[in-house]
């Protein structure tokens, strides 16, 4: 059984601090993500970027052609986010929401989760798979990355093994791949993490 981990309160954090301190911050598209979409030959559709924080995914993919809503439970985070969009020139939509609590009601051709589903208690697991793939049309994909179950830091996310990863979504999506890579962001070295390939069934 996974041990109860801490975390921040996400509004406090991103009104306190500057996002380009935050561990998970990158500027740039994430490069599993890019590999994923070259591989998954995916260049347009639409993408929600679930927890999308100072929305650098979300940003990155709109600017690679895609219709992108980007959401995250922290309101401070969503008006930044929005705000640099509107300086690049991008119509991103971006909304306040509690994906174990959501209030979306359109479905999605992708679905990126960088960093959501790592911090989320263990016990909402289940909702989390259900809202998920309700938001996801059928055969179309969820791209999940989280840390790997090699890290070794004391602090920070859950950790999973791609078996678990396989367990906690078999009954929604089918395990196309996990692969150990790091979790681009600010901190030195970078943690290891696992990027997932899940397919709606």
């Amino acid at each position: 059984m996974m041990t109860e981990r801490e975390f921040p309160n996400w509004e406090t954090l991103y009104q306190e601090q500057p996002v380009e301190n935050m561990p998970w911050f990158n500027p740039n598209l994430d490069p599993d993500v890019e590999e994923a979409l070259i591989n998954l030959e995916l260049s347009n559709g639409s993408v929600l970027d679930l927890g999308t924080g100072p929305g650098t995914q979300a940003i990155a993919l709109a600017e690679r052609g895609f219709q992108v809503m980007g959401t995250d439970l922290s309101e401070a985070a969503i008006h930044q986010a929005a705000t640099k969009a509107n300086q690049k020139g991008l119509e991103i939509s971006f909304e306040q929401d509690d994906i174990l609590n959501s209030h979306l009601q359109q479905s999605f051709d992708l679905i990126l989760d960088r960093g959501c589903f790592h911090v989320l208690p263990p016990h909402s697991y289940d909702t989390y798979v259900q809202t998920v793939a309700n938001l996801l049309q059928p055969k179309r994909y969820l791209l999940l990355k989280c840390f790997s179950q090699e890290e070794t830091r004391e602090q920070g996310p859950y950790r999973f093994t791609p078996e678990e990863i396989q367990q906690i979504f078999k009954e929604q999506f089918a395990l196309h791949s996990a692969k150990q890579t790091v979790y681009h962001g600010t901190l030195d070295p970078l943690p290891k993490a696992l990027f997932c390939i899940l397919e709606k069934q």
